[in-house]
């Protein structure tokens, strides 16, 4: 616990606690407070702790915090919006593959270890584009 409290100070003084504190609505006062481990009453909140990596960008924290539990913190790529209907054609093309790469593993009656790695990676491709058509409808 130690690690993720010192992680939130230090991230709030590195990025100019005054003027982080304004973004939040708060004196940054009361925040270098609220965020000092040794400070006996101090008490970040949830909501403060979101505020502080929205503003800064800064997940140390979230990578203390989750490094207490012994995991780790990965950026996922988002996927890049196109046009709708190009989106939906991608994710009927993927959808389409695992349907006819699971139709001919499934011919003889079961399904081998390398049948098995073709349907997943075909699976794979279509929750990309289904990720894709997602983020395509968001900004349409």
């Amino acid at each position: 616990m130690e690690d993720f409290l010192w992680a939130c100070h230090t991230t709030i003084k590195e990025s100019g606690a005054e003027e982080l504190a304004g973004k939040m609505c708060m004196a940054h006062v009361s925040l270098l407070q609220r965020s000092n481990p040794g400070n006996a009453a101090h008490h970040l909140t949830i909501e403060h702790l979101f505020g502080v990596l929205l503003h800064t960008q800064d997940m140390r924290p979230l990578a203390a915090l989750a490094g207490e539990f012994g995991y780790s913190i990965l950026k996922k790529e988002q996927p890049v919006a196109l046009g709708i209907h190009e989106a939906l054609g991608r994710a009927t093309l993927e959808f389409a593959e695992v349907t006819v790469e699971t139709h001919a593993a499934m011919a003889d009656g079961r399904v081998d270890q390398v049948e098995r790695a073709r349907i997943l990676k075909e699976i794979a491709h279509a929750e990309e584009a289904l990720a894709q058509l997602k983020a395509s409808v968001k900004v349409a």
